[in-house]
Formats: structure tokens, sequence, C-alpha cells
């Protein structure tokens, strides 16, 4: 079985946002963050990063705006909790970065920054790590399942740190 659903990556990218794997109604619709309460694209414009408000089939878009796509766990679906560890590809994700080289990494959620650090916890902001000149930076999760952690703010430092700001 192939990727759920393609990288959106390239040269020149300022951010990275990178899933732990994509959830049942994003692989169903093959887009990202499609669930109904997802709030990725809102948050996207919200913070400066997209002139409008993308529909998640737009999503293909996005490098126009210096944003990338990725998952941690390219061929699985379903919510975190039915993910297992070999349903990541660390050395994967790390070799896509040190290819694209984007200003930032950045972990939309905390679990795959822990499975990506290896690490029992991991706090938002931006990390001591790096993948070459790249920045690590974990932001709360846009799921609608993690609405009593969500900070927007984490949001605008990410955008910031994208810009180069």
């Amino acid at each position: 079985m192939g990727e759920v659903l393609p990288d959106v990556l390239g040269a020149g990218l300022g951010v990275v946002f990178c899933g732990t794997a994509a959830g049942a109604v994003s692989a169903a619709r093959g887009a990202y963050y499609a669930g109904p309460g997802n709030r990725f694209y809102r948050t996207l414009h919200d913070v400066g990063l997209t002139p409008r408000v993308l529909r998640p089939e737009e999503f293909a878009l996005l490098p126009a705006y210096g944003v990338g796509l990725t998952d941690l766990g390219k061929f699985a679906s379903g919510s975190d909790a039915g993910l297992s560890a070999g349903d990541f590809d660390v050395a994967g994700l790390r070799a896509k970065i040190e290819r694209v080289q984007p200003r930032v990494l950045c972990f939309n959620g905390k679990l795959a920054a822990k499975r990506w650090l290896g690490a029992r916890t991991v706090g938002y902001g931006l990390l001591d790590s790096t993948v070459g000149a790249t920045r690590v930076f974990v932001a709360p999760s846009t799921s609608g399942a993690a609405n009593g952690y969500w900070d927007v703010s984490y949001w605008h430092e990410v955008a910031r740190l994208s810009r180069g700001d």
C-alpha cells in the first residue's frame, strides 16, 4: 500500500507542518486536515500564512505560501490512539527535512514530536533540536480532538519564525 497522503515539500519553504498520520476523514477525502473539527486552514489564515482560508482539498497550493506538509506516519491513518510505534518513519522525516531545508519543522501536536525525538514528554514552542539549519517547533494540535490544549499564540510564533522575523 502506498502513502496515504502525498508529501507537499520543496525548496524554499518557511515551514513544514508534520502531523502523526492522516486521520480517517483526511484519508477518505485524500486531503490533509480534512476532519470537520480541524482548525488547521483557519489557523494558517488567522496567523497570516495564507491570504484566505483554504479548503482541505486545496492543500497542494500551500507551497506558494511557503508552507509544506508531511506526516511522520505516511502509510497509516486513523486516530493517534490507533497508531503503533512501527507506523512512524523517524529517519525518513529527517531525510526529507535535510533535503528541503525549510526554516522551521513544526509538529502539529505533541505525539509526532515525541515519537520523532524518542522522548516521553515534550513542551510546546521552539525546541533545542535542529535538523541542519532547520529549527524544530511544537504547536498545539489543530485537531478537534485536542480542543482542550488549543493556544493560537504558538501558531503566531511559528508563523513569525517561518517568515524569518
